[in-house]
């Protein structure tokens, strides 16, 4: 038997246990670069108005440490390149967690042993993995290319964009394989694979802002993606040294796979106290300690860095974009001597407040993580009540968010009022103003999370799948709803769609009133149906 034997049941083993998240990210991801190509293309229609959108943006430091050195090129696109530079950071995170989640998290669940007791090669989990991240990252990078030629950029760019894209998710893809191997945990090796790539994306963000030290973006695996310029040089020798570094990461894995036990990690686990602390004596506590790691990311990476570009690029973007006559009218539609700020900040809390319901969702999947591990069962054996053990989770699921959200328009607010001119007397007045248009997207964050909680307690096996799905279809619906004009019924089952525009705009009580009520609703139906029914739903 080889130790490659049954890779390619595994491959669609992993296929069908994510038939429905792994086509949505798919989507969303491929069809990224085509809505900001789509809605750039009208906002800037010459070389001569990108060349400037260039070059203002680019004078900013903050931006260039997100998006990369600057392009030599005026054109569409490498502007979108320069752009969705995002993107590529966000599919090489997805390669990382996908590769642990169908290794690691498998072994540590104790199903790996159980399928290596079959006809399966000591190699065949991780290349399955490996395989199934590729094809789902080439299938990204396809989409992208299709997406940039249909708005008649050149065929090249194009390929080179998409191979840039779906280099992402492989490289980092491999480099997830390694980090699986090192822990016991999934949590930990997903804790070492985010640093990896957080110390990638810092390096090479110091490479591009400190002139004098560009060759650091030569140092990190992500800046050689930055590096290939779709559309302005398309350094297409660069996806060799990807491909090589993609293979030497790849068969490291496999080595270091073959060297250590079933269920075992190469680095040795940390031993805890015989005994738990007083703060664990009550379910309360321990949710705190399940979720608290996950907190703190996004209070972190959303709420200071996400509200810091936010609030840092608000006055910049509006500068650039009140120069263009098609923005102006709109604007003067909406109103405001100061529509442009607004209008972005509302857009960026708005896309934000996407991202942190993604938080909720996941918050409130815990429950089902630890009743399908049989955590739950053992705790609801005590003095526990059902409805004492969710509530634990729930305050994460939705008091979470509302942190999250609370930080990130404090963070914007603050970097929003520094930038407009007297710091003590605008930060004053502009704080109050972003984190309003921040809280106010929490009902239409608190629906969703409490739709996967009327799932969990009404449909425990599809809380994961219609959680997700509902997610991706407000991103569907509020990022290429507009460019696809779609009826505005059919938009409207987004529950972003209600917010109000804020700041800016007029704040009307009733459609939060209405989806707050909606919340509480669908809660009461999960934790009834939780109430009734059997524990575990495995």
């Amino acid at each position: 038997m080889s130790a490659f034997t049954g890779t390619g049941a595994l491959a669609r083993l992993i296929v069908r246990r994510d038939r429905v998240l792994l086509p949505i990210w798919m989507l969303l991801l491929g069809i990224l670069p085509l809505s900001l190509a789509s809605g750039t293309a009208q906002l800037f229609k010459t070389d001569a108005e990108r060349q400037g959108y260039i070059d203002d943006l680019g004078g900013s430091p903050l931006l260039l440490l997100f998006y990369g050195t600057k392009p030599s090129d005026p054109s569409l696109g490498a502007l979108i390149f320069w752009r969705s530079a995002t993107g590529i950071v966000i599919l090489a995170l997805i390669g990382v967690l996908f590769v642990i989640r169908h290794t690691r998290a498998e072994e540590e669940a104790g199903r790996r042993e159980l399928i290596g007791a079959g006809v399966v090669g000591r190699h065949a989990p991780v290349a399955a993995a490996l395989v199934t991240m590729t094809g789902a990252s080439l299938i990204v990078g396809a989409l992208v290319a299709l997406g940039m030629i249909s708005q008649d950029t050149p065929a090249s760019g194009a390929a080179a964009m998409g191979i840039a894209w779906a280099s992402a998710g492989i490289l980092f893809g491999a480099i997830g394989a390694i980090t699986a191997q090192l822990s016991e945990g999934a949590g930990a090796a997903r804790g070492i694979g985010i640093a990896i790539l957080g110390a990638s994306f810092g390096v090479r963000g110091a490479g591009d802002v400190a002139g004098g030290l560009s060759w650091l973006s030569w140092v990190s695996p992500l800046g050689w993606i930055y590096q290939v310029h779709a559309y302005a040089g398309d350094h297409w020798w660069v996806f060799g040294l990807i491909a090589v570094a993609t293979a030497a990461f790849a068969l490291l894995s496999l080595r270091l796979s073959a060297r250590r036990d079933v269920g075992a990690g190469l680095l040795p686990p940390s031993l805890g106290p015989a005994s738990a602390a007083a703060s664990l004596s009550g379910p309360l506590a321990l949710a705190w300690r399940l979720h608290r790691g996950s907190l703190y990311g996004w209070l972190c990476g959303l709420g200071i860095v996400g509200g810091l570009l936010f609030g840092g690029v608000a006055k910049a973007s509006a500068d650039l974009l009140a120069d263009n006559e098609q923005l102006k009218e709109i604007l003067e539609r909406i109103g405001g001597a100061s529509g442009a700020s607004d209008v972005f900040l509302a857009g960026t809390l708005g896309f934000g407040a996407i991202a942190v319901a993604a938080y909720g969702i996941s918050a409130a999947l815990r429950m089902r993580t630890e009743e399908a591990a049989l955590r739950s069962e053992a705790l609801l054996a005590t003095g526990v009540s059902r409805l004492r053990w969710a509530a634990s989770h729930l305050v994460f699921a939705f008091l979470g968010p509302t942190a999250v959200m609370l930080v990130t328009g404090l963070t914007a607010g603050l970097f929003y009022g520094a930038s407009t001119g007297e710091v003590g007397r605008e930060v004053g007045r502009e704080v109050p103003r972003v984190m309003a248009g921040a809280l106010v997207q929490l009902p239409a964050i608190w629906v969703l999370a409490a739709l996967t909680v009327a799932m969990f307690g009404l449909m425990p096996g599809r809380a994961a799948a219609i959680g997700w799905a509902a997610l991706s279809v407000c991103v569907v619906l509020g990022q290429i709803g507009a460019v696809l004009r779609l009826s505005q019924p059919l938009l409207d089952v987004s529950p972003f769609t209600h917010i109000p525009h804020v700041p800016g705009g007029p704040v009307t009580a009733a459609p939060l009133l209405t989806l707050t009520a909606l919340t509480v609703l669908l809660v009461v139906a999960g934790l009834a149906g939780f109430r009734r029914r059997s524990v575990p739903v495995t």
